[in-house]
């Protein structure tokens, strides 16, 4: 069976490709037609961290952020041919947002990077240790591998 509806959660880091291409593959049938896949990147609002009472104007930085990110899910796509329809940068506690738009779009299969160091939270990494255990779907973590060039990368080199 392939899956038809998967989300692609990226922390924007060299490591992102990794992730989408390990989705892509697993979104193509055997005619190998690409199903829809979202991209999607979560940022923690900056008054979770700083407060409402913070001397810095917070709505600016949190603006530059989520301007910073969406030109760089933006290049992802446009790299890896996914519609900018299907990228989405939301605002809030990761895993639940993550949660909150697979259950909305209906999506079968989410894959999200791990980090191959010892004991489970470190092993999945916070984020994706609280995506796969509040998943009402499959969850698959990508065993990353730091700076490692993707593949369309290679191929352009």
């Amino acid at each position: 069976m392939a899956y038809k509806k998967i989300l692609a959660a990226i922390d924007l880091s060299s490591e992102s490709p990794q992730i989408l291409e390990r989705a892509l593959e697993l979104s193509l049938d055997n005619s190998k037609l690409v199903h829809r896949i979202n991209l999607v990147h979560v940022l923690e609002p900056l008054v979770f961290a700083y407060g409402a009472d913070s001397s810095i104007n917070l709505h600016e930085l949190q603006q530059q952020l989520e301007s910073q990110a969406l030109i760089k899910v933006t290049a992802l796509a446009k790299e890896y041919n996914i519609p900018l329809a299907n990228c989405h940068i939301l605002l809030g506690a990761a895993a639940g947002e993550i949660h909150d738009f697979a259950a909305r779009e209906s999506v079968d299969l989410i894959v999200v990077g791990s980090h191959g160091r010892s004991g489970l939270a470190l092993l999945l990494g916070s984020t994706a240790n609280a995506v796969l255990h509040g998943a009402n779907c499959d969850v698959l973590a990508v065993r990353v591998k730091e700076n490692q060039p993707s593949s369309s990368s290679a191929q352009r080199s």
